[in-house]
C-alpha cells in the first residue's frame, strides 16, 4: 500500500543533529534540506525529517514532547547482524548519544538501542534467519 516512510522528528539544534547522524553514517538529501529541516536517508524507502522546533510546530497544534523526559515513539530498525547492531550503538554513543538499557538477546532476536541528542529512542534489532523468514 505504501512505498516510502517519512518519520518527522523535532530537534533543538539542527546542525548538531545532522553532525550526530553523519557520524553514524547517514547522508542527507540536499533537495529537502535547509536551515529549518534536513532529510536524512535511512534507506531507499525510509527517510527521517529532522525539523527545528519552530518548523515542527507548524505541522501540529499540540505541544512538542520533550523526548528526554517522556517517550512518545520508539523507532525500530533492523540490522544485518548482531555486530552491526552493536557497532551502530557504539557510533551513537561516541557521537554524543546514550544507551537506554543493556542489549537483550531473546534467542530469535537481538536488540539494543540508543538515544539521540534530543532523546529520541532508536531500537536496533537483528532477527535470526528463522525468525526473519516468519
Amino acid at each position: 500500500m505504501h512505498d516510502k516512510v517519512f518519520i518527522n522528528l523535532p530537534v533543538k539544534n539542527l546542525p548538531a543533529s545532522m553532525q550526530f547522524y553523519r557520524a553514524l553514517g547517514y547522508e542527507f538529501n540536499p533537495a529537502f534540506t535547509d536551515e529549518t529541516a534536513a532529510c536524512m536517508i535511512v534507506s531507499d524507502h525510509i527517510y527521517v525529517m529532522l525539523l527545528t522546533h519552530e518548523k515542527f510546530a507548524g505541522f501540529t497544534p499540540r505541544p512538542i514532547a520533550d523526548a528526554t523526559r517522556s517517550t512518545e515513539v520508539l523507532i525500530g530498525l533492523d540490522c544485518e547482524s548482531r555486530t552491526a547492531v552493536d557497532a551502530l550503538v557504539h557510533k551513537a554513543v561516541d557521537a554524543g548519544g546514550s544507551t537506554v538499557r543493556p542489549p537483550e538477546d531473546h534467542g530469535f532476536m537481538y536488540q539494543h538501542g540508543y538515544q539521540d541528542l534530543d532523546g529520541h529512542i532508536w531500537e536496533l534489532i537483528h532477527l535470526t534467519e528463522a525468525a526473519a523468514a516468519g
